[in-house]
């Protein structure tokens, strides 16, 4: 799932790609993708990009004075194309779902691999009419995003902190495979209780969200819409690497599995060496 290194990726690349440009016109392809009826898709015929925002994970076209909201869900992309085909899309089982016609005769895709269908697109008047948006919590790599902010979101909370990351409406943006990454930049276990956390950890796991995130920014920074999926691959030091050595001390690095996603981790930098071998099984550790 493209989360918020990615999506701010994609961000800066349509915000020189796209503003200034003419909207020749939106097809949907997908029945599913659009979930907005008024304004009509139609509305964005003949309207100039003026600007592209990014919501968390959800992306933010400004045309004409309305928003096409984007939320790319797990399995959805954006692929740019400087030269859109000719003729118009079919609708049928393949990946496309939305198509972004520019007079120029560029533009973009929408496309959603697999059979569960969630890529989501939305035309509003104001970005906050998305729900999605309008439940967001603060952006962790907002100015005044410091480690008082952090503390206060945290107070009362009393989930395990993987879950607590994760949830969009506390914080914006933090997907499974980043959550995995700052708990073990942070050297913490993912089962760790909020309310366990000590001052000097819950500043440590500030530090580690905000660094982790930064760098995966900068990573991917400049880098065209089709290279940041590998890049954000090859940049993860635990997330989706299991059985592999960990980067800081060597040790196998350990998978947890649910029903519809799994969690890795290293037990030497985060459990204290103790293998978390079935969530179900495993007690919180501390």
């Amino acid at each position: 799932m493209p989360e918020l290194p990615e999506v701010e990726a994609l961000r800066e690349f349509l915000d020189e790609n796209l503003v200034g440009k003419e909207i020749a016109r939106a097809l949907p392809v997908a029945i599913s993708v659009l979930k907005t009826y008024d304004p009509p898709l139609g509305a964005l015929d003949g309207t100039e990009v003026t600007g592209v925002a990014r919501h968390g994970k959800f992306l933010d076209i400004a045309a004409g004075g309305l928003h096409l909201v984007i939320h790319l869900a797990r399995a959805g992309w954006l692929q740019w194309r400087d030269v859109l085909p000719s003729g118009p899309p079919r609708p049928g089982k393949g990946p496309l779902a939305l198509r972004v016609a520019l007079t120029g005769g560029d533009g973009f895709d929408l496309t959603e691999a697999g059979i569960t269908k969630r890529l989501a697109v939305h035309l509003v008047r104001d970005p906050a009419d998305v729900p999605g948006v309008a439940r967001l919590g603060p952006d962790p790599l907002a100015d005044d995003f410091d480690r008082d902010a952090f503390a206060a979101l945290l107070a009362g909370e009393r989930r395990q902190i993987k879950g607590a990351l994760r949830d969009q409406g506390l914080i914006a943006g933090i997907g499974n495979a980043y959550s995995d990454e700052i708990l073990h930049a942070a050297r913490m276990s993912p089962f760790k209780p909020v309310q366990n956390l000590t001052e000097d950890e819950v500043t440590a796991l500030h530090e580690a969200l905000r660094t982790t995130l930064r760098e995966a920014v900068e990573r991917s920074h400049g880098l065209a819409a089709g290279r940041l999926k590998a890049e954000k691959k090859s940049g993860l030091r635990v997330h989706g690497r299991t059985g592999e050595p960990c980067p800081v001390c060597g040790d196998t690095i350990r998978e947890v599995s649910y029903r519809d996603r799994s969690l890795q981790y290293c037990p030497t930098c985060q459990t204290g060496g103790k293998p978390l071998a079935d969530r179900r099984l495993s007690r919180l550790l501390k």
